[in-house]
């Protein structure tokens, strides 16, 4: 029975040593930080779980956040300009959103309740020698350890240098929910996008507004400006940004309540969107295969992080069941098995990230005409492999804007 070591306790890592377990294998989770750090700390992120996630979820005995009370069933889009864009795409099955402060600590529970074993402190490189005698395999799922090195970027699918959006993501009461309970995709041209998801945090039912600004445009300010300096004067600049550029959510905000739920409850920022190699072989002759972030970075614009980490583990914790040897060609079999989904994730997330192509700009347009294709297009938001196949060229949109019955006389 092999024995895995796993560096890093996010999504990926969790996923991952819930599977193993579920097979008996030995299992050790490496996490720089214990559960009830993570649950009393700042905000990690602003996560949506689409419905491919969800059912791993519950075949691993951990959805403890039933989409009948926590979930939400479509998407709300609005592109302003001079003549707005507004339509809605519906899913086939819901996504949630729940507070990774209180899903990460629920889920190590669960591991190690299950026989997993938790060890919590900060791992050094000089540890790698030890880690690599100890496990028969060691899979790094943290970003940012000291052993994201091992595995150069790729740059033929990291185009970017530097963050490409300036995001301030925070937890709000005082907003109402969109109707039907969805997520609100947001755009203002020149200025950049706002993501509002229903959440559900330490506060209960909130409000995630994910401001995802392109440098020295009017959004940019969020990047920068103190909640803790002055929390008034970052709630009216909130509210100014909303009412000037993101209309269909201002209009739901009552401003008498409008406000962060904690000062603790704001991320600020920025992401170099990145792809690392899959693999590393160890001084040892064992291997290093690198999941979740530690193998992909994405914007959060298209919500595809979290989705791509619990694929990814699934992927590595099937093969690992299922393989012979941990050996360099197992790490080739992983990293087939999982790149349609997860470059898929990464390619259609640089190109929302980048001046809108005309067939993207055609397609938004279509789909306003066309609910059957703003459907399928927010269903695939599960399906990031679909979602680039219809993406990637002005020929692959244009057929399926024409499976979906757009023709000549649609705006695309």
């Amino acid at each position: 029975m092999p024995h895995i070591g796993i560096i890093g306790a996010g999504t990926a890592g969790l996923h991952l040593g819930l599977l193993l377990r579920r097979q008996d294998i030995p299992v050790t989770l490496y996490s720089a930080r214990s559960p009830r750090d993570l649950a009393s700390s700042r905000l990690l992120a602003t996560v949506a779980h689409h419905a491919p996630t969800l059912r791993r979820e519950r075949d691993l005995g951990v959805h403890f956040w039933p989409v009948e009370e926590y979930g939400y069933t479509c998407h709300h889009h609005y592109v302003g300009g001079d003549r707005p864009l507004r339509f809605r795409g519906d899913f086939t099955a819901p996504s949630s959103a729940i507070d990774d402060r209180l899903y990460l600590p629920a889920l190590a529970e669960a591991y190690e309740n299950n026989g997993g074993e938790l060890r919590v402190g900060h791992l050094e490189a000089r540890d790698l020698a030890a880690l690599a005698d100890r496990h028969d395999l060691v899979v790094v799922a943290a970003g940012r350890s000291a052993f994201t090195e091992l595995f150069p970027r790729r740059d033929a699918h990291s185009p970017f240098r530097a963050p490409q959006r300036r995001l301030c993501a925070g937890l709000y009461h005082g907003v109402h929910p969109a109707e039907p309970k969805g997520v609100t995709l947001s755009i203002s041209p020149g200025n950049g996008e706002l993501v509002e998801i229903p959440l559900f945090s330490r506060d209960g039912h909130v409000t995630a507004l994910l401001f995802e600004s392109i440098p020295g445009g009017e959004q940019d300010v969020l990047g920068d400006i103190s909640y803790d300096e002055d929390p008034a004067l970052f709630t009216r600049t909130v509210l100014g940004r909303l009412a000037a550029h993101h209309p269909d959510v201002f209009q739901r905000v009552d401003p008498g309540r409008f406000g962060l739920t904690g000062p603790l409850d704001l991320l600020q920022g920025g992401i170099v969107p990145t792809v690392r190699t899959d693999h590393a072989r160890l001084p040892n002759g064992r291997y290093a295969l690198a999941i979740g972030d530690a193998h992909t970075v994405v914007d959060p614009i298209t919500g595809q992080g979290a989705n791509s980490a619990s694929h990814s583990a699934w992927v590595t914790g099937e093969e690992i069941c299922e393989d012979l040897a941990l050996d360099e060609l197992f790490c080739r079999r992983v990293a087939r098995r999982r790149a349609d989904v997860v470059l898929g994730a990464a390619r259609w997330t640089n190109l929302m990230i980048q001046p809108p192509p005309d067939h993207l700009l055609g397609l938004l347009a279509a789909m306003s005409q066309n609910p059957g294709a703003a459907g399928e297009f927010t269903d695939n938001f599960g399906h990031p492999d679909r979602q680039w196949r219809i993406l990637a060229t002005p020929e692959r949109t244009r057929a399926f804007l024409a499976r979906h019955g757009a023709g000549p006389g649609s705006p695309w």
